[in-house]
């Protein structure tokens, strides 16, 4: 959900939705300003439990996407309106089943993006997803 009196008043409006995880710091699920959705990185949380899912890169991918995707819907937006992502593994060996789940959610038409190895991700995650979007 979007807060529309921040966005009345010219401020950025504060995106949250209890269909991904909330935050582990000081941050927003998402930011709406200047037209755009700008999302906090997602990291592989289940929403009920507020701990990372069991498996490997694909589940974790898997739910990433899934917590991205909520958010986006809360903020009025969706895969199909993304512009861009900045994608974060722990491990570059992992990119292949990273990205075929990837390329699943955004399909024909998929955002430019970015892929680095980091040195370790929040609560020891395999994968985090950040991305800019167009609000509705």
């Amino acid at each position: 959900m979007v807060d529309a009196d921040a966005d009345a008043t010219g401020r950025p409006a504060v995106v949250a939705t209890d269909r991904a995880p909330a935050a582990i710091g000081p941050y927003s699920q998402a930011i709406v300003a200047g037209g755009l959705v700008y999302t906090a990185g997602q990291i592989p949380l289940d929403p009920a439990t507020m701990t990372l899912v069991d498996g490997d890169i694909t589940a974790q991918t898997e739910r990433v996407m899934q917590n991205l995707e909520a958010v986006l819907a809360a903020a009025g937006s969706s895969f199909g309106r993304v512009l861009k992502t900045t994608c974060f593994l722990a491990d570059l060996a992992d990119f292949p089943a990273f990205n075929a789940v990837y390329g699943r959610a955004f399909g024909d038409a998929p955002p430019a993006r970015s892929t680095v190895q980091v040195a370790r991700l929040p609560l020891g995650a395999l994968v985090e997803v950040e991305c800019v979007a167009l609000a509705p």
